[in-house]
């Protein structure tokens, strides 16, 4: 009985054996890796399918396709240029706005 009490009291001071691992290393970091992963197929990855198809509808007007800016102003196609489109917004009135300008395409 009183080896066991020495070997408890040993037990004590010194902490559990080395071979007894508490459960640290990959099993520390998984809620981090998991809410991560929640992160990109929550918010990532549908805000990159969202550019692409932006992306691909900018690439695609021509003249004569009616858009809406991210300012709100209405009109039509008119030019292509590089970097930007010439939008007529009225008579003898045109603009030119940058391609990542325009919002959506008018049907």
């Amino acid at each position: 009985m009183c080896n066991k009490l020495i070997e408890f009291q040993v037990w004590l001071a010194m902490g559990p054996p080395s071979d007894q691992q508490e459960g640290g290393g990959f099993m520390s970091f998984l809620p981090m890796i998991l809410i991560l992963v929640a992160f990109y197929f929550l918010l990532i990855a549908p805000q990159r399918k969202k550019q692409k198809q932006h992306d691909k509808m900018v690439q695609a007007l021509e003249k004569g396709t009616q858009v809406k800016t991210l300012g709100g102003i209405f009109g039509t196609v008119t030019g292509v240029k590089d970097d930007r489109f010439v939008i007529r917004i009225g008579e003898n009135v045109k603009i030119e706005v940058a391609k990542e300008a325009i919002a959506a395409k008018i049907n």
